[in-house]
């Protein structure tokens, strides 16, 4: 079967490369599906799970909004954070989620509401990402 090469990049380095039979992202346009040979494209990208088809398995990469382009031989997601399953550490992640919802319960003029929404999606999607 055809694959596509995909390299999901941050500011601190490469977090995956590998060819894979497809790549599905939720864009700021809606859901995404990229398949091999795919028209060459950029799109801004949201808050969420990247899903990397390689045969009968499926790899997941949460990711903190960013860009993707592709070209039909390539896909490269530019990530401002990005983490696989395997490296998110799901205790960090619970807290973030916890202090996240403590900011957002509060009813103070001193809380930034939607960084701690943003703060509340992030680590949603990274526990997500876990099970």
């Amino acid at each position: 079967m055809k694959t596509v090469l995909v390299n999901v990049v941050t500011p601190d380095g490469p977090v995956y490369d590998a060819d894979v039979e497809m790549v599905s992202v939720k864009a700021q346009s809606g859901e995404l599906g990229i398949l091999p040979g795919h028209i060459p494209m950029v799109a801004p990208l949201e808050i969420g799970v990247v899903r990397l088809k390689q045969g009968s398995s499926t790899g997941l990469v949460a990711v903190s909004g960013g860009f993707i382009e592709v070209r039909p031989d390539k896909v490269t997601i530019l990530a401002q954070a990005a983490e696989t399953g395997a490296s998110i550490d799901v205790a960090r992640a619970e807290a973030a989620k916890k202090r996240a919802e403590e900011r957002l319960n509060q009813k103070t003029d001193e809380i930034d509401f939607k960084r701690a929404e943003l703060a509340l999606q992030r680590a949603i999607n990274r526990l997500n990402v876990t099970k």
